[in-house]
C-alpha cells in the first residue's frame, strides 16, 4: 500500500492523500489507534464503508468450542476469540439530509494521516452531496495513552458556499453485522451478535450501554458524552436502545460558520464485577475525562510520546521508507503495550481480529525485547501478565504429566486455545521463550524484585517443565523428544536444536537464580538437589550437528529428509500451508520460518562465527518466510555474517510487511512481531547488540547505501545512546552511572561526561552470499549493488 501513489513518505507519520475503497481493510490496521487496552480500527468516521469493523477490548472475548473429529486426551475442549465490542467511533453526517457516504456524490479531496508523535488520525475531507451541497469535514482520533477507559473524536463541519442544513449522529453501536472470514486460518472464527443487552440510558449529551458476553460472561460498559459548539439555535438531544446509543446534533450554518463536537468515549468491562460497578467505573473515567477536556487530552498524549521517543526513537540516513516504517512499528509496538497492565499483548495487538486475537510466544521473542530497552514499565506489565496465568499452567503441566507449568501456545486468558496438537502444545518452547524474556528484562533494568518474585517463579516453573519433558539416555545425554520448534514446516521432531538450547539456558538460569535468591526458592519448594538435576540437564543436553555436511540440524535427522521440490513449486503455491497437506511438509526439508537461525541469534555463545556462516548458507536455501516471523531474525544474521545487502533486503521486507501488506492478510490486523522486528534488525543486526549475563556487546556495520544509524537504549536507569556512521561508532549515556561494553570484541568504558567513538574494522563477509528457494528470495532493496 505504501507504494500506492495515495501515500506519502514522511519521517513522522503515514499520509494517505486519496482514499483508495479496494485498499480499506487494510489502511482501517494501519490506522489502527490503541492503548493496549482499548482499540479502535481507523475505520471511516461515518461507518461505511468499511473493510472490517473493529472496536477492541484486551481481554474481552467469548467462548467457542472446538471442533475434533475424534476426542483425545489433552486436547483443548474450547477456544477463546476476541470479540467486536461496542463501537464509539462512528459520527454520521447528513447534509441537507442527505448522508455523508464517500461512495456518492463527489469526494472532491480525502486525508488521513497517522501521527506518531501526536498520537492521533487526522481527516480532512471535502465532499458535495449528490444535491449538490458542499462540505468540509475534518476529526481528529485518539486513544489515550494517559487515561487508559478514554478515546475521542474532535469532529467539525463547515459549510463550503451555502446555507446547509447539518445533522451529526455520534452513536455507540453494539453487535455490528461482520464481513463473512475467509478460509485462511490466520484469519479468525465468526461470532454473530456475542453482546447481550443489560442496560441501556441516556440524558442530555451522553448516551450509555452495558452489555454481557453470552458463554464468557464478561461485563462491558460503554458511556460517551459531548461538548458542543455551534451557531445559536444548535439542538443536542440523545436516545438509547439496546444495542443504540444516540447523540444527535443539528443546526443551520452558514459559509464561514462551523459546528464542532468533541465526543469522548469511556469503556469498562469485567468478569469478577457487579453491573452498577463496571457502569459506574466507565462513568467515573468519562467524568475525569470531560475534566481534562479536548486540548488536555491532546497534551498529555503530547507529552507522553515526548518521554518515549526521547529514548526510542531509531534514527536512519540513507533509506527515507525503512526510517518511516521503523517509527510506524515502534509506535504500534507501543500502543499495544503501553496500557495493557494485567493483559496479553497479542499477535495482531488491537488492531484487528487475527488469529482470534490470541497471544502466541511472538510476544516474547519479537515484541518484548523492543518495549524492554524502549519502554520497560510495559515489558514488566506483559511478563506480569505471562505470571499470572501461571496457576493454569500448572494445571495444564499436570493435565500433560508433566511437572512444572507449560504455558500455553495461544491464549486470550491464559487457558491453552490451540486445538492442533503438532503445531500447538507440542511447541513447548513458548515456555523457554517466556524465561528467556523474564531474563532479558531482569539483566536490562537491575529489577532485583521482579527477580526474586515473577522472575523465579516463572524460571523454577519451566525448569521443572525441561526436566520432566526431557531425560537422560543411556549415555547420560539430556534429550528432549517429540516437540516442535519455531518453524511450523516441521513437528514433533526430537532434539529441536532451538528448543534445546533455550531450554539448557532456561534450566542453568533457574539454578542460577534459585542459589541467588534461596529464601525465595526454599518457599518454591527448591533444594540442593533440584538446582542440581537442572544444572547437570544443561551441562549433558543434547544439541545435534551434522559431521558429513559441517551443520547444525534443525532437529535429529532433519538433514536426511528428501529436500523440497522447489523447482516445481509456483509461487501461486505460496503460502505452502494453504496448498500443500501439513504431512507433506513434516517429511521434506523445507522452513516455513528461521528456527535454527533464530537459535544462532538468542544463543550466540552456542555457535562459533564459521558455524554460523555454514548454518546461515544451509537454511537461506530452505526458507521460503511464509510466516511474517522471518524477515528480522535473517537480516540480524545476514548482517553479523558481513552480508550487509542481503540484510538489508531482509530489514525491508519486515519493515514494510504491513505497510506493503506483503502477506495479503494486513486486513486482519497488523503484524506486530514483523513490526518489532524492524528495530531488532536494525539494532541487534546493523547494530550488532547483544546483551547477555557476560556483557552488553556491539559489532556495528552498515552496508554502503545507510549513512547513519543512531538509537537509544534503556539500561538499569541510563539512556545509553548509540550513533553508528560507516567508519566509526560513538557510546555516550545521557544520565546514570558509567558503563562498560564491548565494541568489536574490545572493552569501552561509557560515562555520562565521557563519551567513546571507536573505529569500525573492515570485515569480509564469511562466504558467499547465500542462496534461496527459486522465487523465494528478498527483493534486492538497491539493484544497482553487484
Amino acid at each position: 500500500m505504501i507504494g500506492h501513489p495515495t501515500f506519502v513518505t514522511e519521517p513522522w507519520s503515514v499520509r494517505e492523500t486519496s482514499l483508495d475503497l479496494d485498499t480499506l481493510a487494510q489502511t482501517e490496521s494501519v490506522f489502527a489507534l490503541s492503548n493496549g487496552h482499548i482499540g479502535w480500527r481507523g475505520n471511516l468516521d461515518e461507518g461505511e464503508p468499511y473493510g472490517l469493523p473493529g472496536s477492541y477490548l484486551n481481554g474481552v472475548f467469548e467462548i467457542r468450542p472446538l471442533p475434533y473429529a475424534e476426542r483425545g486426551y489433552g486436547n483443548p475442549e474450547s477456544g477463546q476469540t476476541i470479540i467486536n465490542v461496542t463501537n464509539g467511533k462512528v459520527m454520521r453526517l447528513l447534509v441537507n439530509d442527505e448522508p455523508f457516504d464517500v461512495r456518492y456524490g463527489e469526494l472532491r479531496s480525502h486525508e488521513r494521516c497517522l501521527d506518531f508523535r501526536a498520537g492521533v488520525l487526522g481527516r480532512q475531507a471535502e465532499w458535495v452531496s449528490p444535491a449538490g451541497s458542499a462540505v468540509k469535514v475534518s476529526s481528529t482520533r485518539m486513544v489515550s495513552l494517559t487515561q487508559r477507559s478514554i478515546a475521542a473524536i474532535c469532529y467539525e463541519v463547515e459549510p463550503v458556499n451555502q446555507t446547509t442544513r447539518i445533522v451529526v449522529q455520534s452513536e455507540l453501536i453494539a453487535n455490528e453485522q461482520l464481513p463473512v472470514p475467509g478460509r485462511d486460518p490466520r484469519g479468525t472464527a465468526a461470532l454473530t451478535e456475542p453482546l447481550v443487552e443489560q442496560a441501556d440510558a441516556s440524558r442530555g449529551a451522553r448516551a450509555g450501554l452495558v452489555h454481557a458476553t453470552r458463554e464468557s460472561a464478561l461485563i462491558v460498559a460503554v458511556v460517551m458524552d459531548h461538548v458542543v459548539e455551534g451557531p445559536p439555535g444548535t439542538l443536542v438531544q440523545s436516545e438509547s436502545f439496546p444495542h443504540l446509543g444516540r447523540t444527535m446534533v443539528s443546526t443551520t450554518l452558514e459559509p464561514g460558520q462551523r459546528l464542532r463536537l468533541v465526543k469522548v468515549v469511556a469503556y469498562g468491562w469485567s468478569g469478577s464485577r457487579s453491573l452498577p460497578a463496571v457502569r459506574d467505573q466507565a462513568d467515573a473515567a468519562l467524568a475525569a475525562a470531560m475534566q481534562t477536556g479536548w486540548e488536555g487530552l491532546l497534551a498529555e498524549q503530547r507529552s507522553y510520546l515526548d518521554r518515549f521517543w526521547a529514548c526510542a526513537d531509531v534514527e536512519l540516513d540513507g533509506d527515507s521508507a525503512i526510517q518511516q516504517a521503523v517509527r510506524f512499528g515502534l509506535f504500534h509496538i507501543l500502543q499495544a503495550g503501553a496500557r495493557a497492565e494485567g493483559r496479553a499483548i497479542a499477535a495482531k495487538g488491537l488492531t484487528g481480529p487475527g488469529y482470534d486475537g490470541h497471544a502466541f510466544w511472538d510476544t516474547e521473542t519479537f515484541v518484548l525485547p523492543v518495549l524492554t530497552y524502549t519502554s520497560p514499565d510495559a515489558a514488566a506489565h506483559a511478563l506480569r501478565w505471562r505470571h499470572s496465568t501461571l496457576p493454569l499452567a500448572i494445571e495444564r503441566a499436570r493435565q500433560l504429566r508433566l511437572n512444572g507449568a507449560a504455558f500455553p501456545w495461544r491464549t486470550i486468558r491464559g487457558e491453552e486455545c490451540s486445538g492442533y496438537w503438532p503445531a500447538g502444545s507440542a511447541a513447548f518452547h513458548v515456555n523457554a521463550d517466556i524465561a528467556c524474556a523474564a531474563r532479558r528484562y531482569v539483566r536490562a533494568t537491575d529489577d532485583t524484585t521482579f527477580e526474586q518474585t515473577i522472575g523465579l517463579d516463572v524460571l523454577v516453573h519451566t525448569a521443572r517443565l525441561w526436566r520432566s519433558l526431557g531425560h537422560h539416555d543411556g549415555n547420560g545425554r539430556f534429550r528432549i523428544d517429540g516437540v516442535t520448534g519455531p518453524d511450523e514446516y516441521s513437528a514433533v521432531a526430537d532434539n529441536n536444536v532451538y528448543t534445546n538450547l533455550m531450554a539448557q539456558e532456561n534450566l542453568s538460569a533457574a539454578a542460577d537464580a534459585a542459589a541467588r535468591h534461596r529464601d525465595c526458592a526454599t518457599e518454591l519448594g527448591v533444594d540442593d538437589e533440584e538446582m542440581t538435576s537442572w544444572r547437570e540437564a544443561a551441562a549433558s543436553m543434547v544439541i545435534p550437528y551434522d559431521q558429513m555436511l559441517g551443520v547444525h540440524p534443525q532437529a535429529d535427522g532433519f538433514t536426511c529428509h528428501e529436500i523440497w521440490d522447489f523447482a516445481n513449486t509456483t509461487a501461486e503455491q505460496y503460502p505452502l500451508l494453504l496448498h500443500f497437506p501439513y504431512f507433506d511438509l513434516y517429511r521434506k526439508q523445507v522452513v516455513k520460518q528461521a528456527d535454527l537461525v533464530l537459535a544462532m541469534q538468542l544463543r550466540p555463545d552456542a555457535f562459533t562465527p564459521e558455524q554460523k556462516a555454514r548454518n546461515f548458507a544451509y537454511y537461506e536455501r530452505l526458507t521460503v518466510r511464509d510466516s511474517s516471523l522471518s524477515a528480522s531474525v535473517q537480516a540480524v544474521i545476514a548482517a553479523e555474517i558481513g552480508h550487509l545487502d542481503l540484510a538489508e533486503d531482509y530489514l525491508a521486507e519486515a519493515a514494510l510487511m504491513d505497510l506493503d501488506d506483503l502477506e495479503h492478510n494486513t486486513a486482519n490486523g497488523l503484524h506486530l512481531a514483523s513490526l518489532g522486528g524492524i528495530w531488532t534488525a536494525l539494532v541487534a543486526g546493523y547494530g550488532g547488540m547483544r546483551h547477555t549475563d557476560a556483557a552488553l556487546s556491539f559489532t556495528p556495520r552498515l552496508p554502503p547505501a545507510l549513512t547513519r544509524l543512531a538509537f537509544g537504549l534503556h539500561l538499569a536507569g541510563r539512556t545509553l545512546r548509540v550513533e553508528v556512521s560507516g567508519a566509526e561508532a560513538t557510546y555516550s549515556i545521557d544520565n546514570g552511572k558509567p558503563l562498560q561494553l564491548l565494541h568489536h570484541g574490545q572493552p569501552v568504558d561509557v560515562s555520562a561526561d565521557q563519551p567513546a567513538t571507536c573505529l569500525i574494522p573492515d570485515v569480509a563477509p564469511l562466504g558467499p552470499r547465500p542462496t534461496q528457494p527459486r522465487g523465494r528470495a528478498p527483493h534486492r532493496r538497491h539493484r544497482t549493488r553487484m
